[in-house]
C-alpha cells in the first residue's frame, strides 16, 4: 500500500495563547481568497513562509498588517546570473540531495522573492513582529508588553499529512506523522508513503521530486514482493 496524500492535506493551527478564544476572526491561510474583505482591518499574519509574506504583502494595501513569527523573515532570490532559484538547486545537485533521514526538523523555509517582497517588508508594509506571547478576546500582548486590538489573525503556518486513515495502526507518531524512512514504513512492511516534507530530499514534496521518489519506492515494493 502506498500513502499518496502528501504533505499538504491538513491546515496545521499552532497552540498560541489565548488563540481558541480570540473573539475576532481567525481563519488558516488556506482560507484565505482575496484581500477586499478585509479592508481597513488590523491584521496579524502568524508565519514566514512564502505564503505568509504573499499573502501579508497582498493584504498590506487594503489594512493594516503585520507579520508575526519566531525568527524574522528569510529571502532567498529568485534569480541569480539570470537563472531561476530552481535552475540552481537542479544543476548543483541540492534539489536531490538525499538528506532528509537525517533531519529531525525541517530547515527554516526562505522566501522565494522576485524583489517585490523583500522590498514590501523593508518598507513596513507590512511590518514585522516576534509573534504575540498572548490574546485576550481582541486584545493582542506583544512581546515588548504593548497592547492593541486585532480585528483578523491569519495562520499562514503550513500544513501536516493528512494520514486519519492510518490511525490506529501504529504506523504514526504522536503528532500523526508517518513514522518512516525515505518513504518506507518502520511499523508496517509494505506499506511506503510519497510526497512528504523531506522524505529523502528538498524536492520530495514537490512535482520536481515526487515522481522521483515514487520510482524508488516502487522499486523497493516490487522487490519485497518477490521476496529480495
Amino acid at each position: 500500500m502506498v500513502a499518496a496524500s502528501g504533505t499538504f492535506g491538513r491546515p496545521y493551527r499552532p497552540p498560541l495563547p489565548g488563540l481558541d478564544d480570540m473573539a475576532g476572526t481567525v481563519l488558516h491561510a488556506a482560507e484565505y481568497r482575496v484581500p477586499e474583505p478585509f479592508a481597513r482591518r488590523r491584521m496579524v499574519i502568524v508565519g514566514a513562509g512564502n505564503s505568509a509574506v504573499q499573502i501579508a504583502a497582498e493584504l498590506a494595501g487594503h489594512a493594516r498588517v503585520t507579520l508575526a513569527a519566531r525568527h524574522p523573515v528569510r529571502f532567498a532570490r529568485q534569480r541569480t546570473l539570470g537563472r531561476d532559484l530552481r535552475w540552481w538547486l537542479k544543476h548543483t545537485g541540492l534539489d536531490t540531495l538525499p538528506v532528509g533521514r537525517f533531519l529531525r526538523t525541517p530547515p527554516t523555509q526562505l522566501v522565494i522573492d522576485d524583489g517585490r517582497y523583500c522590498a514590501a517588508v523593508t518598507a513596513g508594509a507590512p511590518d514585522q513582529r516576534p509573534v504575540f506571547p498572548g490574546i485576550e478576546g481582541t486584545k493582542d500582548t506583544w512581546a515588548d508588553g504593548s497592547t492593541e486590538d486585532v480585528d483578523t489573525i491569519l495562520l499562514a503556518t503550513g500544513y501536516r499529512p493528512d494520514l486519519g486513515y492510518l490511525d490506529g495502526l501504529g504506523a504514526l507518531d504522536a503528532h500523526g506523522h508517518p513514522r518512516h524512512r525515505e518513504g518506507m514504513s518502520l511499523t508496517h512492511p509494505g506499506l511506503a508513503y510519497v510526497g512528504l516534507e523531506w522524505q529523502r530530499s528538498l524536492s520530495s514534496n514537490s512535482l520536481r521530486g515526487v515522481g522521483r521518489d515514487a520510482a524508488r519506492i516502487s522499486r523497493h515494493l516490487v522487490a519485497r514482493l518477490r521476496g529480495h
